[in-house]
């Protein structure tokens, strides 16, 4: 299990925001097992899902966890080339976005990023572990077909997930991977055999362990393990939990959640011994 997760982290490479290229369809199902979900039909149950835009320069995917809080990757609130967190006010979420709509639209208010989560550049086993976020939205989301998603304990090695999200070949409507596999978990890191692509930062990992898909994971970067395509996931439990007491008080979290621990700036850091490349 070691040996799989350090070949994947020894080819990661973030998958970035994307930036907006023209847009190129892709087929309603490919080799990867990835299904269009662009009709109403084939799109019901995945309005929750929708692309982060940020002022039309490039797009995540994230998904609402509660009427004003949508779940994504914290290296989507950076700007890749100065590395400064960007002005959460311009980035808009569009629920359920597919074929020019959405179910509905609304502006960021507030980015809450881990505490720990250190954009520099520097690919890392803790880098991928806090890149973690929750977005405020200006106004809570009612539409009764836009519910939010419940989120769920880690899955075990084994496991079988599926990953929703937009990238950069099929930005006008989200794909589903209904069924992809947990090959490891170490160090807070889930690698799976899911199918990602640059646009897909933020994504929800889902279980489909009960009546209603729960998130477990969200998509921070892909890599390869034996000359195939993974992708590496952050393990929510008591991160989430943290980013959540942050929410509820915007100007310091007054207690940590039970079991949660903060690590100071410029504190020690985990060494997996590991080696990464520079996306």
């Amino acid at each position: 299990m070691r040996r799989v997760f350090e070949a994947a982290l020894a080819a990661m490479a973030l998958c970035a925001p994307l930036i907006l290229p023209a847009v190129t369809w892709a087929e309603p199902r490919d080799s990867s097992g990835l299904r269009r979900l662009d009709t109403i039909e084939a799109g019901r149950g995945w309005e929750a899902v929708g692309r982060l835009d940020r002022w039309g320069e490039g797009f995540c995917t994230g998904a609402l966890i509660a009427p004003d809080l949508v779940l994504t990757a914290a290296h989507c609130l950076f700007d890749r080339n100065t590395h400064a967190k960007i002005d959460p006010t311009s980035v808009e979420f569009l629920a359920g976005w597919r074929n020019g709509r959405a179910s509905a639209y609304r502006t960021v208010k507030r980015a809450i990023v881990h505490p720990d989560y250190v954009f520099d550049g520097e690919l890392s086993a803790a880098r991928v572990r806090n890149d973690l976020a929750l977005l405020q939205l200006d106004r809570p989301i009612r539409n009764t077909t836009v519910l939010p998603f419940e989120t769920d304990r880690r899955p075990n090695k084994g496991a079988e997930v599926g990953v929703v999200s937009y990238a950069h070949d099929r930005d006008n409507a989200p794909s589903l991977q209904e069924v992809c596999g947990v090959m490891s978990r170490q160090s807070g890191v889930l690698v799976l055999s899911c199918d990602v692509d640059y646009g897909s930062s933020g994504a929800p990992v889902f279980s489909f362990e009960h009546d209603m898909p729960r998130i477990v994971s969200v998509v921070s970067a892909k890599a390869r393990v034996n000359g195939e395509e993974v992708s590496l996931g952050v393990s929510l439990d008591k991160e989430l939990a943290l980013l959540r007491a942050q929410v509820e008080d915007a100007a310091g979290v007054r207690s940590m959640p039970t079991g949660v621990g903060r690590v100071q700036v410029g504190g020690p850091r985990n060494n997996t011994g590991a080696k990464f490349i520079r996306n």
